[in-house]
């Protein structure tokens, strides 16, 4: 009985619904708004590659320069988490959503008038900017009007939405370029961001939730577990796809297009995977979901990495079916594990420190997949970055993995009250 009355007074501070009572209508709608300002983001780390070519091409630059134009974006993006998140914490996270979303909004029209590629580069660093205070604000008013035990479900929306524009983003950049030139793709990232920024402005709650609380000592071993988790998994997730994208465009001699193409089973089944581990890990705790994820995506990476598997026929599409539901499984876990860990007066520092290691983790899996294919991507090279992968899940992997929760969040509470 006394149990039941400590999680009662805690809900009433925190202002959070009992684990059985049903999601009220507005919790959708932030989640909706949220959902979009993220997909954003992801889309945005993309969508340009694609044009980059057509780009080097008409404002005369070399195509490694034009690599800048990703380098300028990152950079200021993961200079900005930590400060977004305090602000997240301090001001809530619709204030600082507008805000960043109109900042990354004047980096996109500046990007689409550029007459220079020094111009193009200024207006990336401007998207940028914004898109570090975005980023937690998007994660922390996800799950602004949810209880504990249920943010799996919208932590699963989420993350399907995320996830699925972080691979299709590529395909839409070369649609957009194929119709109306690269300069399309910046107008379209501008006229996004006006829709993103309407829904934060009218869906999302305003001020911050929770009491105030000192963030020293507030990230324990959840967190940084967590953190963890989310770099690992898209160390893989973008070092394999970049591997896929070069190998097919530069040795199988598919267009960009139809390589992108190629790659959209896998972005299907990263958008499946996340609800599922959602719901997953609101019945059972992250850890069943994130130990299935990382066995799954070792396991299909294990089959593509054998030397003679072909890496560009039918012959794929099951491993690379299991590597796409084996990432989908990881995106929910991580997050939830991280905010139920933490009070929601902290939760923008939590989501800046989940997407500060996302960033990391896309960082590395690039640059060690740009080293493993060399010059020319040979199969061999391939199987062998693979392998890697498949290695860094197993055995890395699932340790990790094991640490997060492994049980639903009213449990943990309970037992904790007790």
């Amino acid at each position: 009985m006394s149990s039941q009355l400590q999680r009662r007074r805690r809900q009433r501070r925190t202002g959070s619904a009992a684990p059985d009572q049903p999601i009220p209508a507005e919790a959708w709608l932030a989640l909706a708004a949220a959902t979009g300002a993220a997909a954003l983001l992801q889309l945005d780390g993309t969508v340009i590659t694609v044009a980059l070519p057509t780009v080097a091409k008409d404002l005369s630059v070399s195509t490694a320069a034009s690599s800048t134009v990703l380098t300028a974006y990152f950079l200021p993006y993961a200079l900005l988490l930590w400060p977004g998140g305090s602000l997240v914490d301090r001001f809530g996270a619709r204030l600082v959503g507008l805000l960043g979303l109109a900042v990354f909004a004047a980096g996109a029209l500046c990007g689409a008038l550029a007459p220079s590629f020094a111009v193009l580069v200024a207006g990336r660093v401007i998207q940028g900017a914004g898109a570090g205070l975005v980023s937690p604000a998007a994660l922390a008013g996800a799950v602004s009007r949810f209880p504990p035990a249920k943010r799996g479900t919208a932590l699963g929306i989420w993350g399907a939405a995320a996830g699925i524009s972080n691979l299709v983003g590529p395909l839409l950049g070369g649609l957009l370029t194929a119709l109306g030139g690269w300069r399309a793709v910046w107008w379209a990232l501008l006229v996004l961001a006006a829709g993103a920024g309407w829904a934060v402005g009218r869906l999302l709650p305003a001020g911050p939730r929770g009491e105030r609380q000192p963030a020293a000592g507030a990230f324990g071993g959840v967190v940084r577990s967590a953190t963890a988790v989310a770099a690992l998994t898209f160390a893989v997730m973008i070092g394999s796809f970049f591997l896929a994208e070069q190998y097919l465009q530069r040795t199988a001699h598919y267009s960009a297009l139809a390589a992108s193409a190629a790659l959209l089973l896998v972005a299907a089944l990263v958008g499946l995977g996340a609800p599922l581990a959602g719901r997953l890990a609101d019945a059972r705790g992250e850890r069943l979901p994130a130990l299935g994820g990382f066995a799954l995506a070792g396991g299909g990476l294990a089959v593509l990495a054998v030397p003679d598997m072909p890496l560009h026929s039918p012959a794929t599409v099951l491993p690379l079916a299991a590597v796409g539901l084996g990432l989908g499984l990881l995106f929910v876990p991580t997050s939830r594990a991280a905010l139920n860990a933490t009070p929601q007066s902290l939760h923008g520092r939590t989501s800046a420190l989940l997407s500060a290691g996302r960033l990391l983790g896309a960082g590395v899996g690039a640059g060690l997949a740009g080293l493993a294919v060399g010059a020319v991507p040979t199969a061999g090279h391939v199987h062998l970055a693979l392998l890697v992968g498949c290695l860094a899940c197993l055995l890395v992997g699932l340790p990790v993995a094991a640490r997060l929760g492994g049980e639903p969040a009213p449990e943990r509470r309970g037992r904790a009250a007790g």
